[in-house]
């Protein structure tokens, strides 16, 4: 179709995102009820801005020729025509559009790039990737659900067993004693010794008390008196 609409012609040569550019050759436009025999192909620059194919007369001009709007369109292989071996053609419910690139590859390319321009297209794989979001959304949820199960059930793990040290010459830890052995066994050596330092005591101070006299256990009787008497 040509272009009319400033504001398109506006867009096509503005700095917004190319999906794909180059020369084909394109044949002149034709109806589905007319011959395109008679038809021409010229070499026009193409440039794909999302779903609007616009196309210009050389590289260099800012304004295109006409756009084509790939909604509802199908692209399908072409048959050969004279020198263009490598045809295709855009393909809609009134009309076609003929294309030619110059290469195996490059036709290639070119029709992946506009059978995926379209808003459907478009639309059908945002909807899968959704789907494929939610299902990981899903599949995160049940591990996540499945991992709370599990710690929720696992048993309390048990502390391992204290081990014995075989150490040579190691102390070895000693046995608890009542009171009442206590007892028995600190009272009786205290009182022990407590009377043997009270015997010493009681010793000591009788003989320093008494004095050492010396008595004659008999003596004649007139030494008696005057030994009282020298006393």
């Amino acid at each position: 179709m040509k272009i009319n609409d400033k504001n398109l012609a506006a867009f096509a040569s503005s700095s917004s995102q190319v999906d794909r550019e180059g020369y084909l050759m394109k044949k002149g436009e034709s109806s589905s009820s007319s011959s395109s025999s008679s038809k021409s192909f010229s070499k026009r620059w193409f440039v794909l801005k999302g779903n609007l194919l616009f196309y210009f007369d050389k590289k260099s001009d800012r304004d295109p020729v006409g756009v084509i709007i790939l909604e509802g369109s199908t692209i399908e292989l072409a048959e050969s025509e004279g020198e263009q071996h490598f045809c295709f053609k855009v393909t809609f419910p009134t009309k076609s559009y003929v294309l030619s690139a110059d290469s195996q590859a490059s036709m290639e390319l070119w029709m992946k790039s506009l059978a995926c321009a379209s808003y459907d297209y478009v639309k059908l794989m945002a909807d899968e990737l959704q789907r494929q979001l939610d299902e990981l959304c899903k599949s995160d949820t049940n591990s996540t659900m499945s991992g709370d199960a599990n710690r929720n059930t696992a048993p309390t793990p048990t502390p391992p067993p204290r081990i014995k040290s075989s150490i040579k010459g190691a102390q070895q830890p000693r046995p608890r004693k009542t009171f009442a052995a206590l007892h028995s066994e600190f009272g009786s050596k205290i009182v022990q010794d407590s009377k043997s330092r009270w015997d010493e005591n009681v010793t000591t101070t009788t003989t320093k008390a008494i004095p050492n006299v010396n008595i004659p256990l008999s003596s004649p009787p007139g030494h008696q008196h005057q030994d009282l008497m020298n006393f």
